[in-house]
């Protein structure tokens, strides 16, 4: 998609998007055989929902009727929240993900697999797992060590109103 077509539809859609409390998180165009598909990605503080998604795939596919942003060819709108092991690149990704277990990459060639439990404007406080039964460690990174970071999926952990009840 070309970086024109990109920032035009950014900036269509981009009102739809914050109508809704979302936040516009991707926009992508790509082709599937004959037809193009337009992944819309939304998230909120609170998630977006199945119901919001549709919603809001109503109005961006009417205001897209409206104009010609996607050209005459055909093509296939999505709307969806991101994956459940996304990328944070955003800080209000890292905000979203306090309480998750995250891999982060660092530019100095480590990798670290560690809690987040708190976000500022510098960068995380981690609690990195005890390793053979050690106690969990306390841990610092600020924003610029950072190359890259993903929430890791918990299978196994349990939900915070299990633990207080």
């Amino acid at each position: 998609m070309s970086t024109t077509q990109s920032e035009r539809l950014r900036g269509l859609l981009e009102p739809l998007v914050s109508a809704a409390d979302l936040d516009l998180e991707e926009i992508e165009v790509s082709r599937a055989g004959r037809r193009r598909v337009l992944r819309i990605v939304v998230d909120s503080d609170e998630g977006a929902t199945l119901d919001a998604c549709a919603e809001l795939s109503r109005a961006i596919s009417e205001k897209l009727d409206e104009t010609d942003a996607m050209g005459e060819d055909e093509y296939v709108l999505e709307v969806s929240s991101p994956g459940a092991d996304r990328p944070l690149s955003e800080h209000r990704h890292y905000v979203r993900a306090i309480g998750r277990l995250a891999r982060l990459q660092l530019h100095d060639g480590d990798e670290l697999v560690a809690r987040i439990l708190t976000v500022d404007d510098e960068g995380l406080d981690l609690e990195v797992p005890g390793v053979k039964g050690r106690k969990p460690t306390a841990r610092r990174i600020a924003f610029a060590e950072i190359a890259k970071a993903r929430v890791e999926l918990e299978f196994n952990r349990k939900d915070k109103k299990e633990e207080e009840a």
